[in-house]
Order: structure tokens, then sequence, then C-alpha cells
């Protein structure tokens, strides 16, 4: 059996038909408590905007009132979205919650799209592949609604070629927190309350570019996105690698991240996990994700085979089953990426479904539920 890695959980903060977008906040801080109770090493919030059951859009602000009701759980974002803000904008947001909770903070910052048009994948991606156990899916292209995504970057201020600013953001950050930032005026700037918090910067990528090269070359930890991005794990996690110098780190730290569901029983996950291809085929559609549908409603209404073609990379890469059947699984994607950790996201309908999905798999993971560790030993 594989050495573990230790868990970690990444939430959008979603919430099912029926339910409201502050009933999904609400939810995202009961997680993270149970999350801390059981065993998780880190609770990371995504970023995402103008989503109708997704109400992860501010997750600076939510991750104070996540800090506030946890204790020792290391608290962070994967990925702040960095084209979407200033530089000095994410670290004063980064420096307030860790200046209350000092120790405690990571900041995972992602590179931007630069564009709504249709994602082509290259031609290695093209076909399904089998690496020691691990399915890497073909990539399966998909567009964005060009209207609706130009519409939200204005919303957001996104300016033309802003991704390509990313390098220069990344070190500006750096710089801001430690406190030897200097404007091309020449002025010394001093970030309060962000200088000199003890807040460690991720960076975030879904293949071998330039998220990876970066993160390598700057001595960062990496995060590499096999729930979204499953064809191109291996690909991203090997650039990184190899473009890994001391720094921030002296060795290469990657986690790696999982869409998985737990039940008691196969059969159960299958039942609570209907409407997860309508759920992803609503993000690929252009429509943001849609509030996850009903069980009893998925299964009235099967998926339309012709639709599930455009989802089928990640109905394939969830891990979905039973307490033992999902912990081999995710032994196997440690094992062949080679993971120091692994970060596990749950979509479902019920809120106790997801609970009960992360406390079934801190079991069978073997996590040191109820640890009651000094605050020094979570900061690893």
């Amino acid at each position: 059996m594989t050495n573990r890695a230790p868990l970690s959980i990444l939430d959008l903060s979603p919430f099912g038909e029926g339910s409201t977008p502050g009933q999904g906040l609400r939810d995202s801080i009961e997680l993270a408590v149970a999350a801390e109770r059981l065993g998780y090493r880190r609770y990371w919030l995504a970023e995402h905007h103008l989503n109708p059951g997704v109400a992860g859009a501010a997750p600076h602000v939510l991750l104070a009132a996540i800090a506030a009701a946890t204790d020792r759980i290391r608290i962070g974002t994967a990925a702040t979205i960095i084209g979407n803000y200033a530089a000095l904008q994410v670290v004063e947001a980064a420096g307030v919650v860790a200046a209350l909770h000092p120790g405690r903070f990571d900041l995972g910052i992602g590179r931007s799209g630069s564009s709504g048009a249709a994602a082509t994948p290259p031609p290695s991606a093209a076909e399904a592949r089998v690496v020691d156990g691990l399915l890497l899916p073909p990539a399966r292209p998909f567009a964005f609604d060009s209207a609706r995504f130009a519409a939200q970057a204005r919303l957001l201020r996104r300016t033309a070629g802003d991704a390509d600013r990313f390098e220069q953001d990344v070190l500006d950050i750096l710089a801001l927190i430690d406190g030897s930032y200097v404007a091309p005026e020449g002025v010394p700037i001093h970030a309060t309350p962000a200088e000199g918090q003890d807040i460690q910067v991720w960076l975030h990528g879904s293949t071998a570019g330039i998220s990876a090269e970066l993160a390598g070359r700057l001595g960062l930890p990496f995060g590499a996105n096999f729930h979204v991005a499953g064809s191109f794990v291996l690909d991203a996690v090997q650039a990184y690698r190899r473009a890994f110098r001391p720094g921030a780190l002296a060795e290469p730290r990657v986690i790696v991240s999982a869409d998985v569901l737990v039940a008691d029983t196969a059969a159960e996950a299958e039942r609570i996990g209907r409407g997860y291809a309508e759920w992803v085929h609503s993000i690929r559609a252009g429509q943001g994700a849609v509030p996850y549908p009903r069980p009893e409603d998925a299964l009235a209404e099967p998926f339309e085979p012709e639709l599930l073609e455009v989802v089928g990379d990640r109905l394939d890469t969830r891990f979905a089953g039973d307490p033992d059947v999902v912990a081999e699984r995710l032994e196997t994607l440690q094992r062949v990426t080679g993971a120091d950790e692994l970060l596990v996201t749950t979509i479902t309908h019920d809120p106790a479904d997801r609970v009960r999905s992360f406390e079934l798999l801190a079991e069978a993971w073997g996590l040191p539920q109820d640890a009651e560790r000094p605050l020094a030993a979570a900061r690893s």
C-alpha cells in the first residue's frame, strides 16, 4: 500500500435545486468545521463568477468567516484568478485574514484565461491513455459563450493581455508579502497588514504551461488540476519538477486535485451522484454551473447520450463509490503523479451527503480525526 499523502478539501460553495446562495455559503463554513475535526490538512476555496449554482464568487471574504469558525486547519484559495485583481488587492485581502489568523493562510494563484474561444486539445491528448492504472481521458474541446465571457470580463475590469502579466503579478505579490517591493517610480511600498505575514504562496495550473514552469523556477509549491483537466496532469507535474529550483521550498511540493464521491455503498454513491453530468454540462455549455439537480429528477430524466460526449472525461475521472474503492483510486492517483498531497472536491445536491462523503473518506484513508495538533504542526 502507498504511504498515503495528506488530504485537503477544495470547495466551490455549491448549492442544490431549491436551496439558496446564502445556504451554500453557510454549508461551506459548516463543512470547514467538519474538515478540521476529520483531520483534513487544508480547506481551500475556488473562485467562480456568475454561476447560477455556485456561491463562491468572493473567496477572500468567505475565508474570513471560515477562519473565525475553525482553529487549526490551513485555509486558502485554489485559486485566486490573478487577472481579476491588482496584485496589491490580492495581497491586502490575504493579509487581513492572515493577520487575524496567523500561520494558516495559503494564497493559491491561477493564471487568467485570455478569451472565450473554443479550447482545442493538442493531438497528444486526443486519445485516452492508462498509465499504471490511472486513466488519462481524452481532452474534450468546448467553447464558452463568447457574449457571456465578454460581459464577465468587462464587469471584472479585465484588460487585454492581462494573462501575459502573470509572472510579474506573482513576483509583485511575493515582494509585497516579504517587504522588498519597490515601485517603478523608485518608491518602496509596504503593504500593511500583509507584509511579513506567514502566507504560503502556491501556483496552480492545468497544463505544462507557464504556471507549472514558473512555480518550479521560483521554488514554490504547485497545484496540478486532475479533476478538470485530467488529460494533462502528468505533463503539468513533470514540467514543474523539471523547472524546480530551490526557493521558498528546498524541494518540489505538488498537490493534485480529484473529484470524489463516497457513500456507504456503490449503489448509494451512484444514486446521489446523479445530476453530475447535467451540472458539468452547464459549465461547458457556457451558462455557468447550475444549482445541482435533485437525484430523483436526474433518475427520472436520464442525460441524453449525445450530450454525454461533452462531459465524458469528467465522468470517467470522478472517483465515486464505496470508501474502499475511492481510497484505492486515490492511491493510484497519488502513486502515478507522485503527489505529496491530494486535494479532493465533492459536489452533491444535499449538503449532508457531501459531509458524509468526507467523513467516510477520512475514515477509509486513516486521517487523524479530532487531532488536537498544535498550530505549528499544521504549518507544513
